[in-house]
């Protein structure tokens, strides 16, 4: 809602002030009756409108190094006494009571204007509707409809030229725009700038209704003459158009101006500017993608443009550290961090981008006794697959699981995370923005045993190539089963010598 009402209203402002810079001055009075009630409308769709641009960053070369340990801390449950924020509650309940009440006086006001129509003497005139009123009254126009003083029309009181006046109103609809931008008023009332939009659409009408008559009676000085001593009375109704509304020298001037054709081309030519320029403002957003190229900078990590995504990330998480091998210990809010701590403990995350599956690796998903299946986190049976298809998910993650790692509920050899497209569009596409957990736990482990002596580790290796064994079996490879397990074992004995 913040948002809508910034945008919207720094839309409005620029447009508005566009206008009685450039265009309210000028003879093109039509054009600029489209021009305000287009910059309502616009305003209003502005802030709903998104446009990505996507910028390409360098992608984080992945090196081969001893990584910390990260234990993931579940949030701590401390028993706190529920309390219930009122404040929402009051302000929109205020905001829905307030803008009832404006509603109402809008609906009232056109009712009382009805019944005004509806119990008077009416007699057509010209194509409208002339209503005769017993009170006291200046020329003023609804809709189709225009109320005079019935003594002044039967004594002939009332010129040729008010008639041209109010017709002019009449048949150019001028009343639907004063409809439209009150009850924009009524809606945003607590925005003042809806008041200066319907004071610069009814001085437009004016222009308009002028602009008819000159043309129609070509005697400006009688017709400037007439409006001067009947904008002496200083009555003014409530959405209709009045024949002394805003009788200032700009419209005196008005009539007599005459503007070049070239003049007004330029001028409107440079809307287009200003609505790309408030578009690009308001609505294109630009999103960070990695660029995989072999020019990537070895240090991303540490470099200014690393540091505010990492900001950004990891602002407010808090940071357990417990570096067994330099003996540092520390707990602190990512804020408190140096720039060096940072830097070092703190890596940044790659962006999730979808994975195309496969018709044949679906299809093999199938199978209960190879395969454990979770979709968008949950975890459900092999034969729920028969409800989708592989273009129903956007991301997916397929891992073996180790003997000892295996549970009675889950003893398949592989596990599968399936995530659906509207799940990935709302958890996992901008999941690499910020953080999802409230702490962090980083440790580094003192330097024991070599890994390559560790028993348990031998047995990973030794069921790994069992595992190569199998799968190459399976895909009637057996020829190159020695040459999978001599390579294997070559990369792990290099990656533990280097360490």
């Amino acid at each position: 809602m913040t948002d809508f009402l910034i945008k919207s209203s720094i839309s409005l402002v620029v447009l508005l002030v566009f206008y009685h810079l450039l265009l309210e001055k000028e003879k093109m009075h039509l054009f600029n009756r489209f021009y305000l009630l287009v910059s309502l409308v616009v305003s209003m769709i502005i802030p709903f409108l998104t446009f990505e641009i996507r910028e390409d960053i360098p992608a984080q070369r992945s090196v081969p190094i001893n990584l910390p340990h990260f234990e993931e801390v579940k949030d701590i449950s401390i028993p706190v006494k529920e309390v219930i924020d009122y404040t929402p509650i009051i302000f929109w309940g205020l905001f829905g009571l307030i803008t009832l009440l404006m509603l109402l006086r809008f609906a009232k006001n056109i009712w009382k204007i009805h019944i005004k129509s509806k119990s008077n003497q009416s007699i057509q005139y010209g194509g409208a509707r002339l209503v005769l009123l017993k009170e006291k009254t200046l020329p003023h126009t609804f809709l189709n409809t225009i109320f005079v003083n019935e003594k002044d029309y039967y004594t002939m009181d009332i010129e040729e030229e008010l008639f041209t006046h109010e017709l002019v109103h009449v048949n150019q609809k001028h009343t639907l725009d004063v409809l439209f931008i009150e009850f924009l008023k009524t809606i945003f009332w607590f925005n003042p700038v809806f008041f200066f939009y319907k004071k610069a659409i009814q001085l437009n009408h004016e222009f308009l209704a002028d602009h008819g008559v000159v043309n129609a009676h070509n005697d400006v000085p009688f017709y400037q003459n007439l409006l001067l001593q009947k904008g002496r009375n200083d009555q003014t109704i409530y959405l209709v158009s009045n024949l002394n509304y805003s009788i200032t020298k700009k419209r005196l001037l008005m009539m007599t101006k005459n503007t070049s054709n070239g003049l007004i081309v330029l001028k409107k030519a440079a809307i287009l500017p200003l609505l790309a320029g408030l578009v690009t403002f308001s609505c294109v957003e630009t999103e960070e993608q990695e660029k995989t190229n072999s020019t990537v900078p070895k240090n991303y990590n540490n470099s200014p443009a690393a540091d505010k995504r990492r900001d950004v990330y990891y602002a407010g998480v808090r940071v357990i550290v417990d570096n067994q091998r330099d003996g540092i210990k520390f707990d602190k809010v990512y804020e408190e961090l140096t720039l060096a701590e940072k830097r070092k403990y703190l890596g940044l995350p790659s962006r999730f981008k979808k994975k195309e599956l496969y018709q044949g690796a679906f299809d093999g998903y199938e199978n209960s006794k190879e395969y454990a299946i979770w979709i968008d986190g949950k975890s459900v049976a092999n034969k729920v697959l028969n409800n989708y298809k592989p273009t129903d998910f956007a991301y997916y993650i397929s891992s073996y699981v180790y003997k000892k790692n295996r549970s009675e509920k889950f003893p398949q050899p592989y596990q599968c995370q399936l995530y659906t497209n509207t799940y990935f569009d709302k958890y996992l596409k901008n999941k690499h923005l910020k953080c999802d957990r409230d702490t962090m736990r980083i440790v580094f482990y003192k330097p024991g045993v070599r890994v390559v002596d560790s028993v348990a580790m031998k047995e990973m290796i030794e069921e790994h190539n069992d595992e190569m064994e199998r799968i190459a079996k399976r895909y009637e490879k057996a020829q190159t089963i020695q040459e999978i397990k001599d390579e294997m074992i070559r990369n792990t004995r290099k990656e533990l010598e280097s360490k």
